[in-house]
């Protein structure tokens, strides 16, 4: 199974809809996509029909969220990775200045 991504468009965003596995290899594809949309709409990523992420996809979609992207219909188990990246970055860049001062 691959990726398959639908776009559509709702008032003042853009909604893809993901369908199936997102893993590494979709991702140069995925930002492109994101990436040419007008600076003016919001982005949202409707994963109701996603069924598998690798931790690239997952890095990825933590990254898009914190630039603004709406995560729409993310699965428990998602949404959980997302956060245990987001402390696992957050505790690297806490120890990072504690690395320089030594």
């Amino acid at each position: 199974m691959t990726l398959r991504i639908q776009r559509s468009v709702e008032r003042t965003s853009v909604v893809f809809t993901l369908i199936g596995r997102i893993q590494a290899e979709q991702l140069p594809e995925l930002q492109g996509l994101l990436g040419s949309e007008p600076s003016d709409q919001d982005i949202v990523l409707d994963l109701m029909y996603v069924k598998l992420v690798d931790r690239d996809a997952v890095q990825f979609l933590a990254n898009r969220e914190r630039a603004g992207a709406e995560l729409r219909n993310c699965a428990a188990y998602i949404r959980e990775w997302i956060s245990q990246e987001r402390n696992a970055t957050h505790r690297k860049e806490a120890q990072n200045p504690a690395d320089l001062a030594r």
